[in-house]
């Protein structure tokens, strides 16, 4: 179960369990439309796509000292190309 889904979805929900589901406040089940979980695009996935593409720090320092701002900013500019909002 895609639990960060699951919360999105469906506000309601305090509680999931793979094995039991997903439960609010008072501890009633709460019915999920699996396909609609399956369905949901994380909003925040480029932020850890980008995150992993990224170079080290040191590595862009090491970019900015030898290449200048321009080839700093043109391997950032690909990554936030690859990963849009």
């Amino acid at each position: 179960m895609n639990h960060k889904a699951i919360y999105a979805l469906y506000p309601v929900v305090v509680s999931v369990d793979d094995d039991v589901g997903a439960s609010d406040a008072q501890g009633n089940k709460v019915a999920i439309d699996e396909a609609a979980v399956a369905a949901w695009v994380d909003p925040d996935a480029y932020k850890y796509k980008r995150a992993a593409a990224y170079p080290s720090i040191p590595d862009q320092l090491d970019l900015l000292y030898h290449g200048g701002m321009d080839a700093w900013k043109t391997a950032i500019t690909e990554i936030k190309e690859a990963f849009p909002k």
